[in-house]
């Protein structure tokens, strides 16, 4: 992902995106932005989490694979990703980048700077 200049984890940077609601369980929707497509994923217990809309194996789109536990299955070649993390699933490798997620009473709100810890290159 290109790095967005003077952008930092503010006010500024955290964006309402819907509710919980408008989340299925287990499912999970688009959100897109200039720097590229960003799933966001409901899991059974109502967990969020945000993640690029995009497999580290061949891109598949991560938004239309199956939520199970707090992993995703990408829809292509079945790679599970890990959802708090962006990581493959072992024997897989790679990792997509992951984003802050919060919610303010039903609102889900998303910060646009990816995380930064490792082990992705983000």
């Amino acid at each position: 992902m290109q790095a967005v200049p003077n952008i930092h984890r503010d006010t500024d940077n955290w964006l309402p995106v819907g509710t919980l609601d408008q989340i299925p369980r287990q499912g999970a929707r688009v959100v897109q932005t200039s720097q590229g497509d960003i799933a966001v994923f409901r899991t059974v217990d109502d967990k969020v989490f945000a993640l690029r809309d995009q497999c580290p194996h061949k891109g598949g789109p991560l938004s239309q694979g199956i939520v199970h536990g707090s992993r995703v299955a990408c829809p292509l070649h079945d790679w599970k990703i890990h959802l708090d993390s962006g990581l493959a699933v072992t024997p897989d490798t790679g990792c997509t980048p992951s984003y802050p997620v919060r919610l303010e009473g039903k609102q889900i709100m998303l910060c646009l700077v990816p995380d930064e810890a490792p082990p992705c290159e983000r």
